[in-house]
C-alpha cells in the first residue's frame, strides 16, 4: 500500500490504496533550494525589473497612481508583496495619491474580512482600496473594441490613473494559458460584457485556448490588447509552490516580464500525461478549492489523463458552494451534461452568457468521464444536481470507482490539478 497527500481546503486527504494499481504520480517540479527569505526575492525582482525603469523612477512625478490586485479566489501572497510594491513607489513620489483597485473580475464582492485576511490589517485601514464590480455600468470606461470584435470597457479608475501598476501570480490556465500579467487587466477589471465577450464558446473550442499556451491563443490576444489599451506599465508578478510560498517573482513589463514567469512556470510544471482508468486530483486546496466554479480548473488536468469513461475524483472543500448560481444552474436545470455542451456550442459570441465557459469546460469533463466529488456533506445535494457523484473522503470515492470500474482499474493521481501542464 501507498499513501499520498492530497491538498484539501486547508488541510489534506490522504489518500491510501494499493501500488500496483498506481501508475503514477503527476507534480511539478521541485523548486531549486534556496535560502532566500520571500521578500528577499521580491525585492530583487523589484530592483532589476525586465525590460523597463524600476517602479520608483516610473513614479517619479507621477501623482495618481492605481496598483491592481487580485480577489479573494486567488493566492496572491499579497502581504509580502503589496508593501514593498507601495514601498517602491513611495521611493519615487512619497506625496503619490494610491488607490489600490481589486480585480474581482466577474467573481462575488471581495468581504473586509477577506482583505484583511489577504493584505493585512495595516494596509487595509491606511490605504484607499477600491473593489471592483464588473455590472457597475456608471463605473465603467469605453475604451474601443478588441482585436476579436467585442467591446472594451473597463474600470475608469484607468482614466484616473497617471501610472497603473499590477500584482499576481502565474499559474497554468485552463484556457488562457497561465495566469497572472495582463489578465489583472481583462478580465480583472473589465465590465460584464467585455468579459462575456472574451469567454466565448468559439473561443474555448479553439485549440490553441488551452493550458500552458499564449502563442495565438485567441483569449489571450484580447487580454493582451485590453492591457496595453488601458496603459498598464509595470507588473509584479510570482510563482508559489504548494506551500504558497514565494519561490521566484518577475518585475517590470508587463508583457515581458510576464513571459519571461511563464517560461519559469513551464519548465516546473510540465509533465507527461500518463492514461488511467480512474484520475484523482484537487484544485490545490484553499483558496483556489473554496466553489465548484474554481474547481473546474483542476478537473482540466485530470480529463488530460483519464480514459474515456472513465473516473476523475476531484477533492475539493467548497466553503463557497457552487460559485456562482448562473454556472450552477446550467446543470441543475438541465437533464445531462450531453444537453449543456449542446446548447452553449450554439450561442455566438455577442450572446455568451453568465458563466457559460466554466459550465463548457465541466460539461466538457463531464462528456468523457464520471466525476466523483469529495467535499463536505453540506455540498452533497449541490454536487448531485449538478450530475457528479458526492462522497465525504477520497478513499471512499476510490472505493466507489472501483465498484464502477474493476479492482484492477488503473490510477493516476495529481496532487495539485492547477499546478502541472499536462502534455
Amino acid at each position: 500500500m501507498t499513501s499520498i497527500s492530497i491538498p484539501y481546503g486547508k488541510g489534506v486527504q490522504i489518500l491510501t490504496l494499493p501500488e500496483k494499481r498506481l501508475r503514477g504520480v503527476l507534480r511539478p517540479a521541485e523548486p531549486e533550494v534556496s535560502n532566500q527569505k520571500e521578500e528577499e526575492i521580491v525585492r530583487e525582482a523589484l530592483q532589476c525589473p525586465v525590460a523597463s525603469s524600476r517602479l520608483c523612477e516610473l513614479a517619479s512625478g507621477k501623482q495618481r497612481v492605481l496598483v491592481i490586485t487580485s480577489d479573494h479566489t486567488r493566492p496572491v501572497p499579497s502581504r509580502i508583496t503589496m508593501p514593498l510594491l507601495l514601498m517602491e513607489i513611495r521611493k519615487g513620489n512619497p506625496d503619490a495619491e494610491i488607490k489600490i483597485l481589486i480585480a474581482t473580475g466577474m467573481h462575488r464582492i471581495t468581504t473586509q474580512a477577506e482583505l484583511r485576511a489577504k493584505m493585512g490589517n495595516a494596509i487595509v485601514e491606511q490605504e484607499t482600496i477600491v473593489v471592483h464590480e464588473a455590472e457597475k455600468d456608471a463605473d465603467m470606461v469605453s475604451l474601443g473594441t478588441l482585436p476579436s470584435g467585442g467591446v472594451l470597457k473597463l474600470n475608469k479608475l484607468v482614466t484616473w490613473a497617471e501610472l497603473i501598476v499590477a500584482e499576481g501570480f502565474i499559474e497554468p490556465h485552463f484556457f488562457a494559458g497561465f495566469s497572472g500579467g495582463r489578465k489583472s487587466i481583462l478580465p480583472g477589471i473589465a465590465a460584464r460584457e467585455t468579459v462575456l465577450y472574451n469567454h466565448n464558446a468559439r473561443f474555448l473550442e479553439n485549440p490553441l485556448a488551452t493550458q500552458g499556451n499564449l502563442k495565438g491563443n485567441p483569449l489571450h490576444r484580447d487580454m493582451l490588447f485590453a492591457a496595453q489599451t488601458a496603459g498598464l506599465q509595470f507588473i509584479l508578478n510570482v510563482l508559489i509552490d504548494e506551500n504558497k510560498r514565494i519561490i521566484a517573482a518577475y518585475a517590470g513589463d508587463p508583457e515581458a516580464a510576464h513571459v519571461a514567469g511563464c517560461e519559469t512556470c513551464l519548465k516546473r510544471t510540465q509533465v507527461t500525461k500518463i492514461e488511467a482508468d480512474i484520475v484523482i486530483t484537487s484544485n490545490g486546496g484553499y483558496p483556489l478549492d473554496q466553489n465548484v466554479y474554481q474547481s473546474v480548473k483542476g478537473m482540466t488536468a485530470a480529463e488530460s489523463c483519464v480514459r474515456p469513461g472513465g473516473v476523475i475524483i476531484m477533492c475539493s472543500a467548497l466553503g463557497d458552494g457552487h460559485g456562482g448560481e448562473a454556472f450552477h444552474r446550467w446543470f441543475a436545470d438541465r437533464e445531462s451534461p450531453q444537453t449543456v455542451a449542446r446548447e452553449i456550442a450554439g450561442i455566438p459570441p455577442e450572446e455568451t452568457c453568465m458563466d457559460q465557459w466554466e459550465a463548457q469546460i465541466l460539461a466538457r469533463v463531464l462528456c468523457k468521464a464520471t466525476v466523483f466529488f469529495v467535499t463536505g456533506i453540506e455540498n452533497r445535494n449541490l454536487i448531485r444536481r449538478m450530475h457528479m457523484h458526492w462522497e465525504p473522503d477520497v478513499n471512499t470515492a476510490l472505493a466507489e470507482a472501483t465498484k464502477q470500474l474493476g479492482q484492477s482499474a488503473s490510477v493516476v493521481v495529481i496532487p495539485d490539478g492547477v499546478g502541472v501542464v499536462v502534455q
